[in-house]
C-alpha cells in the first residue's frame, strides 16, 4: 500500500536524495533548506503557524511494504507579499508594420514582473525513478492529493493559485534560457542563482533589466524555451489543465517554464472534496475510487490514501486495512474526494 503523509524530520535525508535526482526551485538539494521546510511544514500541520507567509504543507509518499519514502509534493499558502514580491517574466506580443514596405512582423517580448498579492502555489513534485510508470499512478497520487488537501482546508489558502512548471533542462540540469538571458545580467550559474533566491530576491530586481526585451535578440535555442516544459513535465501540465489551470503569459525567469494559474474554488477536485464520517464495515459492491484522508489526533498527523470506498449520505465505508493505515476509527471525520474520473 502507498500512503501519503506529512513530512517528518526523519525524512530529511531521503528528501535530500530525491532533490538531487531532479532540479526543483521549491526543493533545492540543500540539507539545511530542506530541514527548515520540513520544520515549517510540521508547524503548519500542527496549526502553529498563524502567519500565512510562513505556512506550507509538505507531503511524502511512503511505500508501506518497505517503509521507504519514494516521493514528495507540497502546497505553499502564499507566494509573495509587500516587500517580498513573486517575480516572473511577462510575455507579450508586439506587432510592427511599415506602410512604405507594406510588410510587418510579430515580435515576442519578455519583461520582469512583480506580484505582491500573494497567490498560493503548488510546490514541486518528485517521484523516485524506480516508481515512475507504476501501475498505481504514483505521480498522479502525489499531485492530486494537493487538491484534496485544498478542499479540506480551504481557509488556509488564497483564492488564486499558481503552478511553476519546469522548462526543458540540459542533461547536466542547466538551462540554455538562463545561460543566454539571466547570466548576461547576473554572473551566477543557474543552480547558484536558484539557491540564492531561497534567501533573497533583491539581486534579481536590482540586476535584471526592467525594460521589455525582444526575444529575437536571443539565440533561437533560448527563445524557443519560453513557455515550454520538458518532456517529463508534460503529463503534469496535462493534469493541471484538466483541473482548469491555464497559461496566462507568465514564465519563470530562471528556466523560461510556464506558470499555470487557476481559481481555487473552480478546481473540480477541490469542489468534489467533502468531510464525511467513517462508518464501520467494508465497502459495498461497485465501490468508487477516492482520495480519503484522516488527521485524527492520535499522533499520526495527516495521512491519505487512494482507495475503494462506498458512500451513504454523509457516511463512508473503507476497507479495514485502509482505515488502519489512516489511523481512522468509526465515527472519525475523514476527507473524501471522488476520483473515478481521474483513473
Amino acid at each position: 500500500m502507498f500512503v501519503i503523509r506529512q513530512a517528518l524530520p526523519d525524512d530529511v535525508a531521503t528528501l535530500l536524495k530525491l532533490a538531487r535526482m531532479v532540479h526543483f526551485i521549491n526543493l533545492p538539494a540543500d540539507p539545511d533548506i530542506i530541514a527548515a521546510k520540513v520544520a515549517r511544514s510540521r508547524r503548519s500541520f500542527a496549526g502553529e503557524s498563524p502567519d500565512e507567509r510562513e505556512r506550507q504543507f509538505m507531503f511524502v509518499l511512503e511505500d508501506t511494504q518497505t517503509g521507504g519514502v519514494i516521493g514528495t509534493s507540497s502546497l505553499i499558502c502564499r507566494m509573495g507579499w509587500p516587500g517580498w514580491p513573486h517575480i516572473s517574466l511577462r510575455v507579450r506580443r508586439r506587432e510592427h508594420f511599415s506602410r512604405d514596405l507594406n510588410t510587418g512582423a510579430m515580435h515576442t517580448t519578455i519583461q520582469v514582473s512583480t506580484d505582491e498579492s500573494g497567490p498560493s502555489e503548488l510546490g514541486g513534485l518528485i517521484l523516485a525513478p524506480g516508481y515512475r510508470g507504476h501501475r498505481e499512478k504514483l505521480g498522479s497520487l502525489l499531485s492530486l492529493v494537493r487538491f484534496h488537501f485544498l478542499g479540506m482546508h480551504r481557509e488556509h489558502f488564497q483564492p488564486h493559485i499558481i503552478a511553476e512548471l519546469m522548462g526543458p533542462l540540459t542533461p547536466d540540469s542547466n538551462t540554455l534560457f538562463w545561460e543566454f538571458f539571466g547570466r548576461r545580467f547576473i554572473n551566477l550559474s543557474y543552480s547558484e542563482a536558484d539557491a540564492f533566491c531561497q534567501h533573497s530576491k533583491e539581486f534579481m530586481l536590482s540586476l535584471l533589466p526592467k525594460e521589455e526585451i525582444y526575444l529575437s535578440t536571443l539565440p533561437a535555442e533560448a527563445r524557443n524555451l519560453v513557455g515550454k516544459v520538458g518532456e517529463e513535465t508534460r503529463p503534469a501540465k496535462a493534469m493541471l489543465e484538466k483541473q482548469g489551470f491555464t497559461y496566462r503569459d507568465r514564465c519563470d525567469p530562471f528556466d523560461g517554464g510556464p506558470y499555470l494559474e487557476a481559481e481555487v474554488d473552480r478546481i473540480p477536485l477541490v469542489q468534489a472534496t467533502k468531510r464525511m464520517s467513517l462508518v464501520a464495515g467494508e465497502p459495498a459492491g461497485g465501490a468508487a475510487t477516492a482520495f480519503v484522508s484522516c488527521a485524527a489526533d492520535r499522533g499520526l498527523g495527516f495521512r491519505a490514501v487512494r482507495s475503494a470506498c462506498s458512500v451513504d449520505g454523509d457516511g463512508v465505508r473503507l476497507p479495514k486495512d485502509v482505515a488502519a493505515a489512516l489511523g481512522a476509527h468509526p465515527g472519525d471525520t475523514v476527507g473524501v474526494t471522488a476520483l473515478a474520473a481521474e483513473r
